[in-house]
């Protein structure tokens, strides 16, 4: 590549990543805090509504079970609607329903809330991914990513330290400080959505701040890599589960990765609460392994995209990083030490996401991609339904979250077991077409 053409490149990146990735980055820190402040309102709300720590996970679960159901349909809509539209409909949607939380009286109102929460944002996260696709090269989507999720581990810090003082809110025009946090909290997502569905383009072609040239730029370096990613005519999510290994694969190994994950960030504030019997400091508490890995996120992305041809390997170090650090959690019950552990845990959950997304985007193209991705993301997340469930069951049936964190940590084991097949199996496919439309080129 010339001097000029580098530049260009590096300027028409700069440039996306400044008008675009901020206002995703804020959608998507507003959207984990949506889905997760359920943990922070967790210990009040459970006592006030008599629900056992089984029925929490269960209703925590449930999110997960309108997500699964309804995400390809949702990105099949975002692809004919376009981005703009689709995503500011899923914010604005999400926010509502968010808000109606504080209406929740019981163990029905908690499922049907939590499964129509996951109803509303399904299709939101591979949504963007799909977006982030026709505005980038490949190559610099992992470094991208990696900005962009610091979202996540800033939405569970920002909502953390934030839900004491919403509680404390308790008995204002009536409410319960549980009820203020979830009608508080869900206002910025309506509020983000106007701005999208007003400021967005859903392509470059669309957007005025970029030169002819950068425009040119973009389309052709996408071309490029079409040619090397899959092309289908049918775009039948069913048609994906049933005929494109790699769908299955990536499905089976996120799924058993988000196992822990998901467990992880809607029990942690439980579990530190045992740390902080007054519950005044259990969020800042529940903060700390989520501060630790927004530092270490950015050279996460950057070094993911330093080794991109090893992405592979990165995420079956990260998955055994989670396995040990979960593991290590249940031997100590000194509170430093056991947060040491789960810090390292959270460390290795997003240092897989990264590369993890990186790698399998690179896959798929076009509306392909949106069905695809959105496959993986789905079936991976059904996994957080079972997964608080299982761990409500265990801390009843224990009265310990011991047998939990175990139970979580086999997820990641067996999703670096199955990379390590995935990858033996790529070398041996290379080459093999399924049925006439979908190229197996790995």
């Amino acid at each position: 590549m010339s001097v000029a053409e580098n530049s260009l490149e590096s300027v028409t990146v700069k440039k996306v990543i400044l008008k675009i990735v901020p206002i995703l980055m804020l959608a998507y820190f507003i959207a984990f805090i949506d889905r997760v402040n359920i943990g922070f309102a967790a210990a009040e709300m459970n006592a006030d509504l008599g629900l056992s720590t089984a029925i929490y996970g269960l209703g925590a679960g449930v999110f997960f079970v309108g997500y699964f159901l309804f995400e390809i349909p949702s990105n099949a809509a975002l692809h004919r609607f376009g981005a703009r539209v689709w995503i500011a409909r899923i914010m604005i949607t999400w926010g509502i329903i968010s808000a109606c939380s504080a209406l929740i009286q019981g163990e029905k109102s908690f499922f049907l809330i939590r499964f129509l929460l996951g109803v509303a944002e399904a299709g939101f996260f591979p949504g963007i991914i799909y977006y982030l696709s026709t505005w980038l090269p490949t190559r610099h989507r992992a470094k991208i990513l990696g900005i962009f999720y610091l979202a996540i581990p800033l939405a569970i810090v920002f909502g953390s330290v934030i839900s004491s003082p919403l509680l404390l809110l308790d008995g204002m025009l009536s409410l319960r400080g549980w009820q203020w946090l979830f009608i508080v909290e869900a206002a910025p997502a309506v509020i983000i959505g106007a701005y999208i569905f007003l400021r967005m383009v859903d392509k470059p072609e669309d957007a005025t701040w970029l030169t002819q040239e950068e425009k040119q730029y973009i389309s052709q370096t996408l071309a490029e890599e079409m040619r090397c990613t899959v092309t289908v005519e049918k775009r039948n999510g069913l048609s994906v589960m049933m005929k494109d290994r790699r769908v299955l694969y990536l499905s089976g190994i996120y799924f058993c990765m988000n196992f822990a994950g998901v467990g992880l960030v809607m029990f942690l504030p439980l579990i530190v609460s045992g740390f902080d019997p007054s519950h005044k400091f259990s969020g800042v508490i529940a903060a700390v392994p989520y501060a630790v890995v927004a530092c270490l996120l950015p050279f996460i992305g950057r070094l993911s995209d330093r080794f991109s041809h090893n992405r592979h390997l990165h995420c079956i170090i990260a998955a055994l990083m989670v396995f040990v650090g979960l593991t290590l959690a249940t031997t100590t019950s000194n509170p430093i030490i056991m947060l040491t552990f789960i810090s390292i845990a959270a460390i290795g959950i997003y240092a897989f996401a990264l590369p993890f997304w990186a790698y399998s985007s690179g896959f798929f193209s076009g509306a392909y991609a949106a069905v695809a991705i959105a496959a993986v993301n789905s079936v991976g997340n059904l996994s957080g339904f079972l997964s608080p469930y299982a761990m409500g069951i265990l801390k009843d049936s224990t009265n310990s979250f011991n047998a939990a964190l175990i139970c979580i940590a086999f997820g990641p084991l067996i999703s670096a077991v199955l990379f390590v097949i995935f990858k033996r199996k790529k070398k041996q496919d290379d080459g093999i077409s399924i049925g006439a439309k979908i190229s197996m080129h790995y």
